[in-house]
């Protein structure tokens, strides 16, 4: 059996750098197959409240990214980090390739001065890409499901949801090499973990609510929620995210590490809420006193 390669070595280094520039995809978002509309669906795709955030995110990540690359001294990894920002950059782009074709409402607006710490700023950003990511691949399954969309603009975004994908793998194993070269052990690294996850988690609600302040929700809200909503329930989302996040880490090397917490967490969720049902399941069949007087 090959041995596990160990973090923070220079063959982990090369390893999942070398995996995310191979993996790069290329295309032009201009050129890429967009489907026409009927204008049912291009009701359904501008009612959503949130692409203003979406597009401003996407945007502030490539300048995040940009402008923490040049302080990476190692260049392999500086290499790597370089085609991270383009790959973000074109993700925006993406964004704004869709938004001026079907007419939605959203613009650039412009990007708040990055704090002079990049490297705190980068870290942050990675760790919100993994709990936007562990999210998305949930609602993403659910909204191809419930049809929400024409087959071919999911097959768009699936791309971008592949490339996602990527960037977490190579930021836990960035973040793994890192702390590793740091010389931190595994429980200030869990605790570090822990504590940008409860930023990012902070910053997705801050979103949520921006985009429902937009247009007060009620568009949304009122007719497009039971496109997805029909048949819903929470046990099912959870399930839906940590199945779809295996499947997706499944392409990836298995020497390479993957984000952990958010699927333990999850998992740990629906083995509680089977032993729930379970449960209740025998307090049901429990005979009552009379009953058991009777027998």
């Amino acid at each position: 059996m090959k041995p596990k390669i160990k973090a923070g070595s220079d063959e982990h280094k090369a390893l999942f750098c070398k995996q995310f520039m191979d993996t790069c995809q290329d295309y032009d978002p201009d050129t890429l197959p967009w489907p026409e509309l009927s204008e049912k669906d291009l009701e359904r795709l501008r009612s959503v409240p949130f692409w203003q955030e979406v597009y401003h995110t996407e945007r502030r990540a490539g300048a995040i990214v940009d402008a923490f690359t040049p302080h990476v001294t190692d260049p392999v990894v500086r290499e790597a980090l370089a085609l991270q920002g383009f790959e973000e950059r074109r993700h925006a782009e993406l964004i704004r390739v869709m938004i001026e074709r079907y007419g939605i409402d959203a613009t650039a607006q412009p990007l708040e001065a990055l704090p002079l710490d990049l490297e705190t700023a980068f870290i942050d950003f990675g760790f919100g890409e993994c709990l936007d990511s562990f999210l998305g691949f949930g609602a993403f399954k659910t909204a191809r499901q419930s049809e929400f969309m024409p087959d071919k603009l999911f097959d768009i975004f699936d791309m971008l949801m592949f490339e996602e994908t990527r960037h977490i793998v190579f930021f836990i194993n960035y973040m793994a090499w890192r702390e590793k070269q740091r010389g931190l052990g595994p429980v200030r690294r869990a605790m570090k973990s822990l504590r940008f996850y409860g930023r990012a988690g902070s910053r997705l609600m801050g979103m949520v609510r921006r985009g429902q302040a937009s247009n007060d929700g009620k568009d949304f809200a009122v007719t497009q929620t039971g496109v997805f909503l029909e048949g819903f329930s929470f046990r099912q989302f959870v399930e839906d995210c940590y199945r779809e996040n295996a499947r997706r880490m499944n392409v990836f090397d298995p020497d390479l590490m993957q984000p952990r917490l958010l699927p333990s967490i999850a998992d740990m969720a629906l083995r509680g809420m089977k032993a729930w049902d379970a449960a209740r399941f025998w307090r049901k069949r429990k005979p009552e006193p009379a009953e058991r007087e009777a027998a």
